[in-house]
């Protein structure tokens, strides 16, 4: 792993740790983190009351490209859902909650991080 790459996945961590914070002071309770499989991973998986949420968190230093939230495209999306299928089918009793997906961009700005939470972001059709 090079220096650069190494670096890359040091801020990804710290984001999601930063995101993890900032939405159990919201009331949710982390279930675990970084779920992978050879779907996809998922960054954070929740529970909010009787919903299990499963969250992607996009970091960006600058949006001059657009923000974290809308680099979640269909391809990102598609990926998500069945590595949360494949999670749902690993923990039956989990599949049985009602779910959802949420994006929490974290962005800098000045006094510390700034997030865009957005619940509910997309939905399975």
């Amino acid at each position: 792993m090079t220096a650069n790459s190494r670096h890359n996945v040091e801020i990804g961590q710290r984001a999601e740790q930063l995101a993890c914070e900032h939405l159990e002071s919201a009331g949710l309770v982390l279930i675990d983190r970084n779920y992978r499989c050879a779907r996809g991973e998922l960054d954070l998986i929740m529970q909010h009351r009787a919903t299990v949420v499963f969250v992607e968190v996009r970091y960006r230093r600058q949006t001059r490209y657009g923000s974290g939230a809308e680099s979640v495209g269909p391809r990102k999306r598609a990926r998500l859902i069945a590595t949360a299928e494949h999670y749902l089918q690993r923990n039956p009793r989990r599949a049985a909650q009602p779910a959802r997906f949420d994006v929490v961009a974290i962005r800098l700005q000045d006094g510390g991080p700034g997030f865009d939470w957005i619940q509910d972001a997309f939905r399975v059709d």
